[in-house]
């Protein structure tokens, strides 16, 4: 009989081939530029099977095909201006963002939530902030990217119209800007309502209900009032939606027409814009302190 401390003859050890890593370690900063870069190339379905393209490459034609025919009876016609000004564009195609949001920051998160592939991340050299930063940057870039191009088919074309080089620059500047604050609030508020579930159907809803449902809400209050002519309170209606958060600050301080009810008399002044400025620096921050303690939890 063998005795305790005797190894069982079952015992064995083996070489399965494992070697030390000698090449260069590229530290955090290159992890959260290949996640940030994979997580943009996801956003349009690149990198990944074909059905996954489909939709992603269908809602960015549906935002450029509008821009294509303007620029085209533009050119036709020999208008003196563009149909529509730049930073109305997005105002008028935000049903295609919302859908365009609600497909893609759901795919963003989600899928490392329901995996349970959060911790990996985190092990090493990764960190919680840089995850966050990653997500982040990359749906605000791909919505940039959803938005900007259609601004720049416009701006080539207002040329090829040969209306006026510096007043063109001016207004496709004006509208990048609105866009790229817009890509920043919704991606957002997007990848906060994906991230609360690692359930894409209901990131899906979730992002469906903040984005259209508030937007529906306001509007029709806004209408009410108008109708009630109590002018003052459309502006600060304005205050609960993400897309006429930004038509407010843009209206305020970039010249752009108003789509609220009314136009010109119910749009933000300085007073009312630096509120709505101030309003969507606080959600920006607000959304991203949120992921911040989002993954302190579901990484530990």
């Amino acid at each position: 009989m063998s005795s305790p401390t005797q190894t069982p003859e079952t015992t064995r050890i083996h070489n399965i081939g494992y070697r030390n890593y000698d090449g260069p370690r590229l530290g955090r900063a290159y992890a959260r530029r290949a996640l940030f870069s994979q997580s943009l190339r996801g956003a349009y379905g690149l990198g990944r099977s074909a059905k996954s393209k489909v939709l992603p490459m269908i809602l960015f034609a549906v935002m450029c095909v509008p821009a294509l025919i303007i620029v085209a009876v533009a050119v036709v016609t020999k208008a003196p201006k563009l149909a529509i000004e730049y930073t109305q564009y997005a105002i008028y195609l935000q049903l295609v963002i919302a859908i365009y949001l609600a497909a893609q920051a759901p795919q963003s998160v989600s899928r490392d939530l329901r995996f349970r592939t959060v911790p990996l991340y985190f092990s090493r050299p990764i960190e919680r902030v840089d995850y966050v930063l990653a997500k982040y940057g990359a749906m605000a870039s791909a919505l940039f990217i959803l938005t900007a191009v259609p601004l720049l088919i416009l701006w080539i074309g207002s040329l090829l119209a040969k209306l006026d080089f510096a007043t063109q620059s001016k207004l496709f500047g004006q509208g990048l800007v609105s866009v790229a604050l817009l890509s920043l609030l919704f991606g957002g508020i997007g990848l906060v309502m994906a991230a609360l579930t690692p359930r894409r159907g209901f990131g899906v809803a979730a992002v469906i209900a903040v984005m259209v449902i508030s937007y529906g809400a306001v509007s029709t209050l806004q209408g009410i009032a108008y109708g009630t002519d109590n002018v003052d309170a459309i502006k600060w209606m304005g205050l609960f939606s993400p897309i006429t958060l930004v038509d407010g600050v843009q209206t305020a301080f970039l010249g752009a027409p108003s789509a609220f009810p009314g136009g010109a008399a119910a749009a933000p002044g300085a007073g009312a814009g630096a509120v709505y400025v101030l309003v969507v620096l606080a959600l920006i921050a607000g959304s991203y302190g949120v992921l911040m303690r989002r993954y302190r939890k579901v990484g530990l």
